[in-house]
């Protein structure tokens, strides 16, 4: 009987059950499609070229999940909790029929299994689509194919969802069991809350507030734009005033908005009285005056989950920018050791390896020397290089010819004329003038031609042969450095989308389960007030406006935290490259429309419908 009672309950309740059952869905989903990854096809291919970046990556996604557990269990009791409020009246209904306290505690028990039971099917399936698209979106990452690796699924990220849920379910349960047993029936049948007591206070203490409030965040926002991301974060003398600042702004900016937004309206009559704006702004103040604390929570996860975001997709995009300057050459081999033991002949090494000239696209072995000043005529350069070579490698890396003087200093030949790192300053010198210095390294390049791994794999053993007879030799490839970027690439990728969704799914979910409450509390003036003689759009309208007002204020302020620190943060990622700062907002503006539009769409029916249920 309490099976076939709970599921008819969960199934009659389903518009107070959505919000609960589209947060546990989402959460799911997260949850399970950041830890399939071990079964995703770049991890595997990661994993099957030995890359230890597939650990690091696994093992920051392993400790990332448990404080992203902590946040959606957290989340899920406080839905959990509207759930109970809503249902108040109905429990004590329940109690009044003769119903012991125990029996009502097992209907809940049961309701919340098929809820929890549901969410992780559906998020479980979602997470499957979901990991096929990160999936795919990684390979396309390292230019694979997508048919070339098989379904992305992980029995362990099953296993470990279903523990993880299984248990903030349990949490649930017990909890809801908890406050049931605890409840009196007269509680239970009067649980209708009051409108809060609006004590207006004199409009200059709302301006100092708000006043105060805005200098806090301008001295917060000067000491991380003069100083610096880096040092404004380390530096504690630094730090914890921005933060203690930053934070007491936001909340002295949303505590004064009970009395400053009521006053600046109000000195204007004709908007003030229009249509229901005098109920609309009451009651959402009436709100903002007891929850400016909650207010102050939303806004800051919100710059979390923004910031998060886009500065990853902005790292993302420079660390892959800096992949094409770090592998101009397939292979590049540094035979450092020329100046003691004469140079190699590579062609005829390889060949005696079974590598034929005809596997290799293109070569160039280039002598480095060591800088005389006596004969270039230039200090502060560690070696020198012939002007043909130069061109040669310049030529062949898609880069500029160079065009200054010879003897001349030469700029960025770390990321010019190898791949990896050469380590020396240059100046480029005249074939001719080559002939009066000593040879410094050898530095032989190629490019592959046909299968590039097959021709690597043959031209590593070579060069291994090589050196277990006679030295070590360093060689340097553009897959195994774009290998190790790509790693760094996904990691930053994935650990920022995965804190940022679940910072914007808590901040979210939080304000669409307080609307709803509040809603619900209304409903009884919604009532009245179509009784009074208001049209059913005025009413529905001034539900929607209180949600309105309550997703965007928040959203507003922690847009402009979120512009000064992705200013900070971009200045601190452009000292390695240029940041791709319009891809990147993009993408995180996508994001927060899918996700707290979303949430934003489905709250707003929600209120217009329960404003017209009586």
């Amino acid at each position: 009987m309490f099976s076939k009672l709970a599921f008819r309950n969960v199934r009659r309740s389903f518009r107070d059950y959505g919000v609960y059952l589209l947060t546990l869905t989402f959460g799911v989903c997260l949850f399970y499609t950041f830890n399939s990854l071990d079964g995703q096809g770049a991890m595997i291919y990661l994993a099957q070229s030995q890359n230890p970046m597939a650990q690091v990556i696994q093992s920051c996604i392993d400790i990332f999940s448990v404080f992203v557990a902590v946040v959606l269990a957290c989340l899920i009791l406080y839905a959990n909790s509207f759930l109970l409020r809503r249902r108040k009246r109905e429990l004590g209904t329940y109690l009044l029929l003769g119903l012991s306290q125990g029996q009502v505690s097992r209907l809940l028990f049961l309701e919340t299994g098929l809820i929890g039971l549901a969410s992780l099917v559906l998020g479980l399936g979602l997470g499957l689509l979901a990991s096929q698209g990160l999936s795919a979106l990684t390979l396309s990452m390292f230019s694979l194919r997508v048919d070339a690796f098989g379904l992305a699924f992980s029995p362990r990220a099953v296993m470990r969802t279903a523990v993880y849920f299984g248990l903030i379910f349990l949490l649930v349960m017990v909890f809801s069991g908890l406050q049931v047993s605890r409840a009196k029936l007269l509680d239970l049948m009067q649980s209708g809350r009051r409108n809060e007591e609006l004590r207006l206070r004199p409009l200059w203490v709302s301006v100092v507030q708000f006043a105060a409030g805005v200098v806090c965040l301008l001295i917060a926002y000067a000491i991380l734009l003069i100083s610096g991301m880096a040092y404004a974060i380390i530096l504690p003398m630094l730090c914890i005033p921005m933060l203690g600042l930053g934070t007491l702004g936001t909340l002295l900016v949303f505590k004064s908005l009970s009395g400053f937004v009521l006053r600046m309206v109000q000195s204007r009559p004709k908007l003030y009285f229009k249509n229901l704006n005098v109920f609309t702004l009451r009651q959402w103040i009436s709100k903002v005056h007891s929850t400016y604390l909650a207010q102050t929570v939303i806004c800051i996860l919100l710059l979390l989950a923004m910031g998060i975001t886009a500065s990853s997709i902005g790292l993302n995009n420079t660390i892959e920018s800096m992949t094409g300057h770090q592998a101009p050459f397939d292979i590049t081999v540094q035979n450092q050791n020329a100046d003691s033991q004469g140079t190699i002949d590579f062609p005829a090494l390889l060949a005696a390896h079974g590598v034929e000239e005809s596997d290799l696209a293109w070569q160039q072995d280039t002598i480095f020397y060591y800088n005389d000043p006596a004969v270039t005529g230039i200090e502060d350069a560690s070696a020198a290089i012939r002007l043909s070579d130069c061109q040669a490698l310049l030529s062949r890396s898609g880069q500029p010819a160079y065009r200054g003087p010879v003897p001349g200093y030469l700029t960025g030949v770390e990321e010019q004329l190898t791949t990896g790192n050469l380590g020396l300053s240059c100046v480029v010198v005249p074939d001719e003038m080559a002939q009066k210095l000593e040879v410094r390294r050898q530095v032989w390049s190629a490019d592959y031609a046909g299968n590039e791994e097959d021709t690597e794999n043959r031209v590593q053993d070579a060069l291994a042969a090589y050196q277990m007879e006679h030295g070590w030799l360093r060689v340097e490839t553009r897959l195994n450095l774009y290998q190790e970027t790509m790693g760094n690439k996904i990691l930053a990728l994935f650990l920022g989308l995965y804190l940022g969704l679940t910072f914007l799914l808590a901040a979210a979910a939080v304000l669409a389960l307080q609307q709803l409450s509040q809603a619900a509390d209304n409903a009884g003036r919604h009532a009245i007030l179509r009784r009074l003689g208001a049209e059913e759009k005025l009413v529905s309208r001034s539900a929607v406006e209180q949600v309105a007002l309550a997703f965007l204020l928040p959203l507003g302020l922690a847009l402009v935290h979120t512009v000064v620190g992705m200013k900070a943060a971009n200045d601190l990622i452009a000292q390695a490259a240029k940041v791709d700062s319009v891809q990147s907002a993009l993408v995180t503006a996508l994001v927060l429309l899918l996700v707290y539009g979303g949430y934003f769409l489905a709250t707003s029916l929600a209120c217009r419908r329960l404003a017209l249920d009586r």
